[in-house]
């Protein structure tokens, strides 16, 4: 029995060593990966392209447009919050050539009439009814607004110049369409403004872990992106792209008048790239209101559940770390293939993540049975020893730096709280990377892209109003 114990503690031992080597080897790749972007971004700031201009808020939304503006919402079963979100764009954005199109289902009545009551009235408004039943794909109900865009231009002998994307939950910063639309009469044919979560105090761990998330990617990754002039993903809200370029994604798209590929379930990631692509120049804007010294940002309510934000979370990994191989490619030089490498880590990421969570437990197992006296203690060899000792310092340095980003936005206590939430961060990614890698094996096997969209059921302008009962 003895014999057979030791034999086994062997064998644990063995596997825990080659486990420690894969990760140990692995995390320092990416940790070496982050820290490029760090000393990139840090040089960026010392020589002042990384500064964050103050902008008047005022005149920015009161601004004539330089040209006619779009705004595009697809909208599926979003009754809750839709009207919220018509009534809130019209208000902060009361330029008389910007038109709003939300794209609807026939078989959807409740966000239909949801959406004209948003309205109150407004004639910049269009809804347009999709002629089959929902959900499509986000992207084919993209496409519909931008057949009923292509119709309005011609009957009333116009162009756009620009088109701006948001979604149905969105609260909009009542600066941005000026700052947009400055941003592409500037030269500028794709546009990303910073996208900013909202803290929900009563989903700390799920609900909130966004807020880190984008505030290092929006503040820092999405800076460096820009200056080294590589192609920009889109966040697809607070997003705009020039006339010209969806013209340019229109003539080469397989499917006339259909730019955005109706078979991709991350359509707005691809947006940038596509344009940057077709040579296109683009931008990430960030700036701050010098009245506030708030960020000119789109702010919303992101999924609080675990169940709900480990689909979103699959989806964005299938879409950009999956299928991105397959639809759009490496193409571009090496700083372009460096930031494709760095999106599509995802798979890559969880697995390794979870082969270090199952190190601890053996950690554990194998502690335990020390203290007993029933096993010998792990003697590691100097490699692993270094290797360990780099990545403990990665970390401590990886959550330094997310610290500051979101306390920079939030305040201390919330960068406390990024921190704190790291583990849950990684548990997610974990999940969503696991169910990625089966969802894209299944649509290897003929399963159709499905718009498998997030629920919401309270809008930013709300929250914290009391909603009317039905009687």
């Amino acid at each position: 029995m003895i014999i057979w114990g030791f034999s086994l503690w062997q064998w644990l031992a063995m596997i825990q060593h080659e486990l420690l080597l894969f990760a140990g080897v692995f995390f320092l790749i990416g940790a070496l990966d982050d820290f490029a972007i760090d000393l990139s971004w840090l040089w960026l700031k010392l020589t002042g392209r990384a500064r964050t201009p103050e902008l008047n808020r005022v005149a920015l939304q009161h601004r004539e447009l330089d040209g006619p503006a779009a705004v595009f919402i697809p909208a599926w079963q979003e009754s809750e919050v839709i009207g919220d979100t018509i009534e809130h764009i019209l208000t902060s954005w009361p330029h008389r050539y910007m038109r709003l199109y939300i794209g609807c289902y026939r078989n959807d009545p409740a966000t239909i009439e949801a959406a004209m009551g948003g309205a109150k009235g407004d004639d910049r408004l269009r809804i347009v009814v999709h002629d089959e039943e929902g959900p499509t794909t986000k992207a084919d109900c993209l496409n519909r607004l931008y057949e009923a865009l292509r119709s309005d231009e011609r009957r009333g002998h116009f162009r756009f110049a620009c088109v701006v994307f948001h979604d149905a939950e969105d609260m909009v910063d009542p600066a941005a369409l000026g700052l947009l639309s400055a941003t592409v009469e500037d030269g500028a044919d794709f546009v990303q403004i910073p996208v900013e979560p909202i803290v929900q105090a009563d989903s700390r761990f799920c609900g909130s872990h966004y807020c880190e998330e984008f505030a290092e990617s929006h503040g820092k990754a999405m800076v460096v992106r820009d200056a080294l002039g590589a192609g920009l993903p889109g966040a697809g809200v607070g997003c705009a792209v020039s006339r010209q370029a969806l013209g340019w994604l229109d003539k080469r798209s397989a499917i006339p008048e259909q730019p955005f590929a109706s078979d991709s379930l991350t359509e707005d990631y691809e947006l940038g790239l596509s344009v940057a692509a077709a040579g296109g120049k683009c931008r990430f804007v960030r700036a701050r209101g010098a009245q506030d010294g708030r960020l000119i940002a789109t702010r919303a309510y992101f999924p609080s559940t675990l169940s709900a934000v480990t689909r979103q979370k699959t989806r964005w990994i299938h879409g950009i770390a999956l299928q991105g191989w397959d639809r759009v490619g490496w193409a571009g030089g090496w700083v372009e293939s460096w930031m494709r490498a760095r999106d599509r880590r995802g798979p890559i990421t969880a697995f390794v993540l979870l082969v270090g969570y199952v190190l601890i437990l053996l950690a554990g197992i194998g502690w335990g049975l020390s203290g007993l006296g029933l096993a010998p203690q792990i003697i590691l060899s100097p490699l692993l020893k270094t290797l360990l000792i780099a990545n403990l310092v990665f970390f401590l340095w990886r959550a330094a730096w997310r610290f500051a980003f979101t306390a920079s936005i939030y305040g201390i206590g919330e960068g406390i709280w990024a921190v704190v939430r790291i583990p849950v961060a990684n548990v997610i990614s974990i999940i969503a990377g696991r169910r990625a890698v089966f969802a894209y094996a299944r649509s290897l096997l003929g399963r159709g892209v499905e718009w498998d969209k997030t629920s919401h059921t309270l809008h930013p302008t709300t929250a914290g109003r009391p909603r009317a009962r039905a009687l």
